[in-house]
Order: structure tokens, then sequence, then C-alpha cells
């Protein structure tokens, strides 16, 4: 069946652009209303997710909603017998459609709430990722808040920044730090990759060294006239940057009092969200900082976009078309010619692949800088705890202890476990067989020392299980989790303070300089004042036990993340690797060098012909779906095709998760992959020959539930 044409909904009254202006005795649509006098035509795009429909509409302006009916301006208009949400693009004087068409219904709001810069930027995502301005433009603007739009506020501070105390020296350890400094104080738009090293703020307490590096380019841009744009993984982080720019002289906007650097984070709820974008929007300050939608924020004459720490999961969205945070903002460095800049202790590939095309400069530090500012970092590994006998196969193996013991004197020590609970993966005792709920075959674990496994999915008991391998009832632990861990340290060091940060029991901001033991999760580590005595990184082995693409590199990142809280090693600082990890991960923490190991990551997948070094398209779902959509697609032939696979329906399913990251087929139906790999140079293609294919998909009303991702990270 061929798509069906979706109609141009029109009205009589509106003149075609043939018609003289002399000779247009009315401008008036059914019923009699008026039109506007001049450009009587808003295009405007729907916010309605079909492919199909990703294009504007031409709807006719009425004489008293033409002064409110702006580009940009959110509006309500009729389509399909609905009323339905839009924004408008741009007015125009006549439509291809002719002489009808359907007035606006209403004006949402005045608000110019969608900026052309950031429609150009949202329609370049759309097309580099296969999606609809639609998907990108519910990431981009926030939804909103009628009272908060018509609150008075404060405007931002017009007072010169007031003079540091020292010159910003923060970047003075990095070859090029000095020169990006230079270039974005000139007004430049330089591009760097930057491997940041450890250490503290000089200015704020608790602050920690990007912290104030990121501080000082933010304000030597703002300083030079322009707006600056910080997306960083969470909550926590932005506090710390938000610490870090106060002591500069660039505080917080509330809108009681103004101030300086707006805030986006979706924790603060809707209305303060609104109140912190519409400061941007306004003009009222030239710095926003947040999470990952912020990097859709409608800066001013931005200067800089930043992306700390893009190895975070955070930065990923889980939702159509899955942008990443540090391609959305490369491509705004492109778009608006501003300064790029993705920082983190570790080395992505992708970062890896911007570098290695020369897309962008190294910000590193010599070798020597980085023996001085780093800790010392042993592992211990299987061959290293020969010596010790039997006590070498120990979660916590004597010298771990030891080295414990001694930091314990000297400050509080950390210790990194890969997982929360008490005991979150249980096997059976005899086969080692994974445990399963028998209800939705979720992995059990136990919650506690004394209690019935558990389903981490559907949280139902099993009192009674039994493997369905062997018949066996008995359980033993595959992985140990926070919980279990803080209670063996607790026995193993009694008398001292043992603190756990985590989701499960909330994440520790900071911990004084004092004897402790604090146990955490990756990405919940509180600052120790000082810094860390010592830190153990427990369960290596798990860490890089994945079979993921990004598996080395994700561990080395959460390893130095936890590493980078340590004290340097001529202040006493140690890190203790525990456990037969992957030797490339663990040689770079070693080393300090995430560098290399992104690099040679990089040309294992060049060599394997994998995403970042080309581009990737991944489509996923029941198999006929799959297959009249890669079906359309010109690039998808011979080798260029991997597939189709099939894959475990329990391995699509995600609990707890939206719908477009949830389960992928209907029951019963049978999910597959299919992958779709081009040279680098032809990405946009691709892209646009998928969107091609869905939007055909989409208006043929073809059955099947499917997910098209480009350039996924992880292919298992």
């Amino acid at each position: 069946m061929g798509a069906e044409p979706v109609e141009q909904l029109a009205l009589p009254g509106l003149e075609t652009a043939g018609t003289p202006r002399g000779a247009r005795r009315r401008r008036v649509a059914e019923g009699g209303i008026p039109l506007a006098e001049e450009l009587p035509v808003a295009r405007v795009a729907l916010e309605l997710p079909p492919a199909h429909l990703d294009r504007t509409f031409d709807y006719a302006v009425p004489a008293d909603a033409s002064d409110a009916a702006q580009p940009g301006v959110r509006v309500k208009v009729r389509f399909g017998g609905q009323d339905v949400g839009g924004y408008v693009l741009e007015r125009a004087e006549s439509s291809e459609h002719g002489d009808r068409l359907v007035p606006l219904r209403r004006v949402v709001s005045p608000e110019r709430v969608l900026t052309p810069s950031v429609l150009r930027l949202a329609r370049t995502v759309a097309d580099r990722y296969a999606g609809t301005l639609a998907d990108v433009l519910r990431l981009a603007v926030p939804p909103r808040h009628a009272r908060t739009e018509q609150a008075a506020h404060a405007d931002a501070a017009d007072a010169d920044l007031p003079a540091l105390a020292a010159a910003p020296g923060e970047w003075r350890a990095y070859r090029g730090g000095v020169a990006l400094l230079r270039h974005l104080a000139a007004g430049g738009a330089p591009r760097a990759a930057w491997t940041t090293l450890p250490g503290p703020d000089p200015l704020v307490e608790t602050g920690a060294h990007w912290s104030a590096a990121l501080a000082e380019a933010v304000r030597v841009t703002v300083a030079g006239g322009r707006g600056a744009l910080v997306v960083l993984p969470d909550a926590r982080d932005v506090a710390r940057l938000s610490r870090a720019l106060e002591a500069r002289g660039l505080g917080p906007w509330v809108p009681s009092t103004g101030g300086r650097v707006a805030h986006l984070t979706a924790d603060d709820g809707p209305s303060a969200r609104y109140a912190q974008f519409l400061a941007v929007l306004r003009g009222d300050v030239r710095v926003a900082i947040g999470t990952r939608a912020a990097a859709f924020a409608p800066v001013p004459e931005l200067g800089l976009v930043v992306c700390w720490d893009d190895t975070a999961e955070t930065h990923a969205e889980p939702r159509a078309p899955y942008p990443h945070t540090r391609e959305v903002l490369a491509l705004r460095a492109e778009l608006e010619r501003c300064a790029f800049l993705v920082g983190s202790h570790a080395r992505t590939t992708a970062t890896q692949a911007l570098v290695s095309r020369g897309w962008a400069k190294d910000v590193v530090a010599p070798r020597a800088v980085v023996r001085e500012r780093t800790p010392r970092v042993r592992a211990l590994t299987s061959v290293e705890l020969a010596k010790e006998g039997p006590g070498a196969a120990a979660r916590l193996p004597a010298p771990a202890l030891h080295a414990v013991r001694q930091a314990l004197e000297a400050g509080p020590v950390l210790v990194q476990v890969p997982r929360s609970g008490y005991v979150p993966v249980v096997a059976c005792s005899r086969c080692r067989t994974p445990a399963r709920c028998a209800t939705c075959h979720g992995p059990l674990g136990l919650s506690g020392a004394r209690t019935d496994p558990q389903c981490r999915w559907c949280g139902r008991l099993a009192a009674d299980w039994t493997c369905d391998e062997c018949g066996a009832h008995g359980l033993r632990a595959t992985s140990v989790g926070s919980g279990r861990t803080a209670e063996e340290l607790g026995r193993a060091f009694p008398g001292v303070t043992v603190r756990v940060s985590g989701a499960a029991t909330g994440v520790l901001d900071t911990v004084p300089a004092r004897r402790a033991i604090v146990v955490s999760t990756p990405g919940a580590e509180p600052v120790a004042t000082g810094g860390y005595a010592c830190a153990l990184l427990l369960d290596a082995a798990a860490s890089t036990a994945g079979r993921g693409l990004g598996v080395a590199q994700d561990a080395l990142a959460r390893w130095l993340a936890a590493a980078a809280l340590v004290r340097a090693a001529p202040d006493g600082g140690t890190v203790l690797l525990v456990g037969d990890a992957a030797p490339a991960p663990t040689g770079a923490l070693v080393r300090w060098d995430p560098v290399g190991l992104a690099a040679r990551e990089l040309d294992e997948v060049a060599e394997l012909g994998l995403p970042p070094a080309v581009r990737m398209a991944s489509v996923e779902g029941e198999r006929t779906a799959v297959s009249a959509v890669v079906g359309r697609v010109a690039l998808a032939t011979g080798d260029a095709v991997l597939g189709p696979v099939t894959l475990d329906p329990v391995s699509t399913q995600r609990p707890g998760r939206a719908p477009d990251d949830g389960a992928l087929v209907l029951p019963g139906a049978e999910p597959v992959r299919v992958l779709v790999r081009v040279p680098w140079e032809e990405g946009r293609e691709l892209a646009r020959q998928l969107a091609t294919s869905l939007a055909v998909r989409s208006a043929r009303r073809e059955g099947g539930d499917l997910r098209v991702r480009l350039d996924p990270k992880e292919i298992v």
C-alpha cells in the first residue's frame, strides 16, 4: 500500500502570492475571522511524534493574534480533528498550499521560547540521529509554567567582574592550557579534549581542581563579553561547579536578587527550572550550567560550550533519538562558531576520535606533572598476592587491610564497590548458574544476612528456589554489594566509623578529614576535606567482566574518578586495585594514562569497523518491521549489513524505564537486530535514508515495535 498524503488543512479567505496587494478586498477566514494584514501565514512545527509529520504546516494568523504569533512562540492549532501544540517557526506572506488555510487556534504564550539558534541545533541533532524535530524539541524546551512566566524577576548584575587575588593558574599545568585561555579571552573558538589532573580548588574548601579550572575558563569567556554553557553529569557536579564559580565572582541567579549563573537541572522541579530557563532566554544571565537537557539552553552570544565527564552514562539521552551531550555540544560549537571543551579524568574513544581526526586538540599534563599530582597506584592481582598463599583468594587480602590500617592514622579511607545492596547477585551453589526469578526471569539477590532471595526486577521473594539446571536449592554469592562490604569492614576495624554512600542509603556530598572508612558505589563518592589518605577499588575483575565494547574504558573511568579524590603521592596518597581485572585498564590506571588506553581502544574499533571509527545504525524490533525499514535504506547492502541476529527477549526488557527504552517487541514476537555500518563521511546520508524509511513506515502505519539508534555505545 502506498503512503497516504497528509492533507494541509485549509479555510478560504487568504490570497495567494500572485494576488496584487491592491486587489485584496479583505483577509478573513470562515466565520468572518479577520486575518493579519502583514505576513498572514505562520509556518508551524507540530508536537507530534509520527515521522511522516516531521515538516512544517501552514496556518493563517488571525489579526488579533498577529502581534503575539511571532517566530518561537508556542501555539495551539487544529490538526486531525483535535487541538495540537506546536511552535511558530516563521511568518510568511503566502503559502504554497493556496488561499485556503486554517487559522491558529490560539497563542499559548507570547514568550519566544524557541530561538533561531536552538531551532537550528534541534534540526541538526534530529538529522544526525535519524529522529524528528518534535522529539528533539521535547528535550530542548522545558514545559511551560504560566505563573513563573508571568512573575516579576530581577535582572543580572551589570557590574564588572571583581578582580581575582591571583591570575588564573589552574591551566598552567597543561600543555596548551594557557593558549586555550588566551583564545577564549580573545573571542576565539578553540576545540579541546582535556584530561584533567586530580587536586583541590584553592578557593573552595571541598572543591576540586576540575571545577576550579572550568570556572576559570567560564570567567575568562564572560569577561570577554560572551556567554558560556557547561553540561555536567548530575546535580552534585552542578553544585560543585556553582561553588567554584561563586568563589570567582559568578554567583547563582535567583528570581528575587538576580545573579550571573543559571542552574538548569530537573531535580529543581518544573517551576524553578522554567524560571532559570527564562533567565537565560531573556538575556538576564550569560552563563548556564546544568545536566543533560541544558545542552539546548538558549545562551545569548555563546562563546564556550563544555561537556564535563563524557564517560558518565547520564550524558546519553534514554529517549528517542538518543543523542549524547558531547555530540550535541560539538554540533552546537560548529553551528554557533564557539569554543568547545570536553573534559574528564578519563578519556572515551569518541573523544579520542575527535582528536585523531584533527577536530579537537589535546590538552594534557606532562608526565612529570602527572606523577607529582596523582596518588601512588598499586594493583593487587593474584600474581602480586601469590606469596600470601590461600589468603590471596580473599576479597579483602591482608595487604589491603594493612594499607587501610596505616592510612586511617592519616585520614579517611575510600572503598569503592561496583554494586550496591547486600548480595545483589546469587547463583546456584552446585552448578554456579545465575539464579533467576521464576516469574519474570530477573536476577535474584539478598537484601540482608538472614533474608530470602528476592527478585531485583519484580520484588517477589523466592523462598523455595530451585535451580532449573541441576535441581539444587542452595545459593552462593557471585558479587558482594556495598552493604555487605561495610559490614565486613566494620568487623575488621572495630571502633572505626564506617559510612555508606549510594543511591539506596543516600549519597554523601562531603566527609570530614578524620578517621573513617567510606564505602561507596561508583559515582556516589563523597569529597573528603584535604583528600582521602587511601582508596581501595574492590572487585576489579567484576568491573571488566562485561561483553560490551566500552567495558575497559568504563572501568578505568570509575577507578580514576575515585582515585582523583585521593591525596597526591608526595602527600602519602595511595590507591589499591584489588582483583584480576583486564590487563589494559589495569596498566592504564597504574600509569595514570587514560589517553593511551583510549588511543589503543580506538585503533581496535577502527580495525573492527565499529563506532566511533565508523557510523553505525542499530535497528531492533520485530523481524518484519526491521526488515522493512532496513530494506528501504540504499546504503544497507553487502558488507555494510550485519545480521539479523535474534536477541534474548529477557535482555530487551528493562523494568522501570520509559517506553522508548523498555520492551522492544510485543509478547510472543521474535526480537532481532540489524546493524548497518558505513564510513564516517557517509554517516549523514545513512541517517537521512533511515529517517526517510521511518517516515514511510509511519505513513503506511506498518506494524511492529522498533527502535533505531545511531552510533550505539554498546552492542551486546
